[in-house]
């Protein structure tokens, strides 16, 4: 038998009629929780990915902004290191000392002393080409390949050389050499056309 409200006879004499009323009730706040935590949770997913995206984007953003500009600056700041006159001699130190970071200063001022001692020439040094091998947001390393002209006619020699140079960049000051290897010593080239 049923009622209006489709309780059963025994729903009314055992009183289960208001247990499940009760049971649906919490059914549906419990759905309720549910889709609010899900829903929760999904917005913290997404919030998280848009972060790391931002995150990621702007480190290679980054990365891909220092191989720029060590690839415009790094070659010629390697030329204005490696070359120097005789008349200009203290000038092209100093100025090649001011694109060394401290760690490079100190080796580069004992090969510029050295050059000094054993009687100075020209040496002239210029890029033939060069490549990005490593890049972060503060460090870059280079391989550069140089062709170059040392001392004076009659006894002017033509040179080539290769080295790798690590670049880091330091706030303000921008980038600096932080170090120079030779990888193929100098050697006398053929004389130019």
């Amino acid at each position: 038998l049923w009622d209006s409200r489709r309780r059963t006879f025994a729903d009314m004499l055992l009183g289960t009629e208001s247990r499940l009323v009760e049971a649906r009730r919490q059914n549906r706040n419990l759905r309720r929780l549910t889709a609010v935590v899900m829903m929760t949770v999904a917005s913290l997913c997404a919030g998280g990915a848009a972060i790391s995206y931002s995150v990621v984007r702007q480190h290679d953003r980054s990365v891909t902004d220092a191989r720029a500009q060590i690839s415009t600056l790094g070659p010629h700041m390697v030329e204005q290191i490696l070359s120097y006159h005789p008349q200009t001699i203290q000038d092209d130190f100093d100025h090649a000392r001011s694109l060394a970071t401290d760690k490079y200063r100190a080796e580069l001022s004992i090969q510029q002393q050295a050059v000094k001692t054993a009687g100075p020439v020209r040496n002239e040094y210029w890029v033939t080409n060069s490549s990005v091998l490593t890049a972060t947001p503060n460090e870059a390393m280079m391989l550069i390949f140089l062709q170059g002209e040392r001392g004076a006619a009659p006894d002017q020699r033509y040179l080539t050389a290769s080295v790798r140079v690590t670049f880091v960049k330091s706030g303000a000051a921008g980038w600096r050499v932080d170090a120079l290897a030779v990888v193929a010593k100098s050697q006398t080239a053929e004389a130019k056309p």
